[in-house]
């Protein structure tokens, strides 16, 4: 069968395009398990490393930055590759980069060379990207009731791989001392395989390509409303695109402005809590456990969220981010050092307040886009989430090392209150 033959039987058949959704599922699903492995490497102890490698706490958010900053260059690029030949390929590619650039990392550590390691943290962003983006793939053949879900249910899984990278910190540090490499490296050992085994999954079975068929169902819909369409309901129908337009605008720009207000507020409190915490003599195992926890909160209520999010709309749930937020930046900023309760406390709220503002923002950019333009916008999309990312990277440290971590974290509380009124803008724009 040609693929022309191929795609016209899925324009046609329902019960085909029910199938290849759920296929795509547990395609992405595997690659997020994977990839949240990757994830975790950069998050846990890229502060740490770059502490010890500068020698300062006034540059422990460089690494947080650049891989953020590589990201968005990353998403991009995945955007703009899945636009044109579909996710297959663009998430392929950018797992693939995120697991070379891990690899750079640990060559950077292990020469200490600081060059090598800039470089290998921005192509180590790819996975980072790429592991956000995944979670469109699933989007592209749900059905508009159940989006949200789609979105829940390949983030949830995220969480297998994500929980257990921080909490592999001591096994992989032990590792990498076996082999004559410093115990930092080790995690990035595992992010490399991770990002690789997470990009071949797509590669070889992620066939046919959900965002292909998306396309081609659409603009055969498109082409059967066209014939249809008498020329009086033309006219009409023009002045409502217009509307339907502007809607569409202000969904897309809400639903960014909530995914980056959220991003900013969340990586700023979690790339300093690591350095935090070893100041107040918490071991590396400690760490592992408070950010494996947080990891968690940013995915695992994800079910739920996207169940949430389909019933009550996205704007509650963008309200519910705001004051999660909120909450934790306060908990962060006035709980004792040496308390490892109320930092485990702060970071899960960190990651549930993060995880509802993204998947109620992810759900309102879906709901914006049509599957001609869909992939485009999202990576477009992604790379303000990633440069937000990159900028609370490098404040966080600027931050802490002029002033304190409490002033850090009360900054974060202030700031996921600007989520209010950016929803609220958003229904008198409509």
């Amino acid at each position: 069968m040609s693929a022309k033959e191929s795609l016209q039987s899925y324009i046609d058949s329902p019960e085909l395009q029910r199938n290849l959704y759920r296929k795509t599922m547990k395609i992405v699903i595997a690659s997020q398990m994977f990839g949240g492995a990757g994830l975790a490497a950069g998050i846990t102890v890229g502060a740490l490393l770059a502490q010890e490698m500068f020698g300062t706490d006034s540059f422990a958010g460089i690494p947080t930055a650049l891989f953020t900053l590589g990201s968005a260059a990353a998403a991009l690029l995945v955007g703009r590759l899945s636009q044109r030949y579909g996710r297959r390929i663009g998430l392929a590619a950018g797992f693939i980069g995120g697991g070379v650039g891990a690899i750079g990392v640990i060559f950077a550590a292990m020469l200490q060379s600081i060059p090598l390691l800039l470089i290998s943290l921005l192509v180590y962003g790819a996975g980072t990207a790429t592991n956000l983006q995944a979670r469109y793939a699933g989007t592209d053949l749900a059905l508009p009731t159940e989006r949200a879900r789609s979105i829940s249910l390949a983030m949830v899984f995220t969480t297998f791989g994500a929980v257990a990278g921080p909490n592999l910190v001591n096994v992989t540090g032990g590792i990498a001392t076996s082999i004559g490499a410093p115990t930092l490296s080790g995690p990035f050992m595992l992010a490399a395989a991770a990002y690789l085994l997470a990009g071949f999954v797509l590669l070889i079975w992620l066939k046919p390509d959900p965002l292909i068929v998306a396309k081609a169902i659409a603009t055969a819909q498109r082409e059967q409303d066209q014939m249809k369409m008498e020329k009086s309901t033309a006219t009409l129908s023009s002045s409502a695109n217009v509307v339907t337009a502007q809607a569409n605008k202000v969904g897309i720009i809400v639903g960014a402005a909530v995914m980056v207000l959220t991003q900013v507020v969340m990586v700023g409190i979690m790339t300093m809590t690591p350095v935090h915490m070893k100041h107040h003599g918490h071991g590396l195992g400690a760490v592992g456990i408070v950010i494996g926890i947080h990891v968690a909160a940013m995915y695992l209520p994800s079910l739920i969220t996207g169940v949430l999010v389909d019933k009550y709309g996205r704007k509650k749930m963008s309200y519910a981010s705001g004051v999660t937020l909120l909450l934790a930046g306060l908990v962060a900023a006035f709980a004792p050092g040496d308390h490892m309760g109320m930092l485990i406390l702060a970071l899960a709220l960190l990651g549930l307040g993060w995880n509802f503002g993204l998947i109620s923002g992810t759900a309102a950019i879906v709901d914006a886009t049509t599957p001609e333009n869909r992939a485009k916008t999202q990576g477009t999309v992604d790379v303000l989430i990633a440069l937000s990312g990159a900028s609370g990277g490098v404040l966080s440290g600027m931050v802490v090392a002029h002033s304190s971590y409490s002033v850090l974290s009360l900054s974060g509380a202030v700031l996921s209150l600007l989520l209010i009124p950016v929803v609220l803008w958003s229904r008198k724009a409509k």
